[in-house]
């Protein structure tokens, strides 16, 4: 009886620290035109080339984070957009923030218990791509173009996103 109740305990509390069903159902649905990749703190740290002690505060409060990057060009229609963010909203995440940079639109959600900022996420969308930031953790509203800066002129991670985006590749 003991095994059971620390099983259903530890499965509770993955479940809740776990990514997104909306954004695990994306990935699925757009899978020909999509590529995720999961960051958990230490590998965020890495993207760190230049050992940005901001940068570094900005991702401390980070658990995971799941970038998820949906080619809009093939399979998207004009109204899943707003499908998507009603499915966030029925996941019980609030409209926090919306801004533009670098021509692309920065809807930012946040999802709260007693207060405190459980998840994130950011739905960075433009004509013909939708990035999706889906965060266990939390980091600081004005500084998500940053986090999202830094991720795209990472190395390797700058270079599978402009593979991604390129015309060229489709």
């Amino acid at each position: 009886m003991r095994f059971i109740l620390t099983f259903l305990l530890v499965a509770a509390v993955t479940m809740a620290n776990a990514q997104s069903a909306t954004t695990e159902a994306l990935q699925k649905k757009y899978s020909d035109n999509s590529r995720a990749f999961f960051f958990y703190n230490n590998t965020l740290r890495m993207l760190n080339q230049s050992e940005d002690k901001e940068l570094d505060a900005l991702i401390k409060d980070i658990e995971k984070l799941k970038f998820l990057m949906i080619d809009k060009r093939s399979k998207f229609a004009d109204g899943d957009y707003k499908k998507i963010v009603k499915d966030y909203k029925g996941e019980s995440f609030e409209e926090a923030m919306s801004s533009r940079y670098q021509g692309k639109n920065f809807d930012i959600f946040i999802k709260e218990k007693n207060g405190d900022t459980k998840g994130m996420l950011v739905l960075i969308n433009d004509s013909t791509n939708l990035f999706v930031l889906d965060i266990v953790g939390k980091i600081a509203l004005d500084k998500i173009t940053k986090l999202y800066s830094t991720m795209n002129e990472s190395s390797d991670l700058g270079e599978r996103i402009k593979r991604f985006t390129s015309s060229e590749n489709k």
